[in-house]
């Protein structure tokens, strides 16, 4: 059957664990890119982060019989490699991931970047630089915060998605992500 942008992830998982092989083509295609990246930015190292990446989509091709639907998919599939991922880092002796938790108020958007017009080349160079710079910078954040951004800004997911696919309280992903966004802020403020 062919599976368009209409057909939910969820139904394209149930479908796939009912044995409809193109239902995993378009759930694969649909989040590769942001998982992968996520996995990169998680442990900065190309080679484990494609290990780590198809390790996910292993352990979710082994449980497609099992799936059932209690949260989106996208909790879903980064619940799986946030788990991979402490798997690693615990086989490894690597910090679990921690968190400053702290009450506070939502957590607020990074305003995304303007597409640089074809005619200005020097605007252009400097969104780039300044890609360049917020990447430099996500590298230097705390595992938990880092992780929380990402799911956020790679993935689409909202702060109850990442609280559910990591683990902790909806407070302590708020927090996470308002720690990231304030630290990145402020480095991108220094760098003009």
């Amino acid at each position: 059957m062919p599976w368009d942008a209409s057909d939910s992830d969820e139904n394209l998982m149930l479908a796939y664990g009912g044995g409809d092989a193109s239902a995993f083509d378009a759930l694969y295609r649909r989040h590769k890119g942001g998982v992968y990246r996520y996995m990169l930015r998680q442990c900065s190292d190309a080679g484990v982060a494609d290990e780590l990446f198809q390790d996910v989509w292993m352990n979710l091709i082994r449980s497609r019989a099992n799936y059932t639907v209690q949260a989106k998919f996208t909790t879903y599939i980064y619940r799986l490699a946030h788990n991979r991922l402490i798997d690693h880092y615990r086989s490894h002796g690597k910090a679990a991931l921690v968190s400053f938790d702290d009450d506070g108020d939502d957590v607020p958007a990074i305003a995304e970047p303007a597409a640089a017009p074809r005619d200005e080349p020097e605007r252009h160079l400097d969104i780039k630089q300044q890609a360049a710079q917020l990447l430099q910078l996500l590298g230097t954040l705390p595992e938990a915060q880092r992780e929380a951004f990402v799911m956020q800004y790679e993935g689409g997911m909202s702060v109850e998605d990442i609280a559910q696919a990591t683990g902790v309280t909806r407070e302590t992903a708020k927090s996470r992500l308002r720690y990231a966004l304030a630290k990145l802020r402020e480095g991108l403020a220094t760098w003009r």
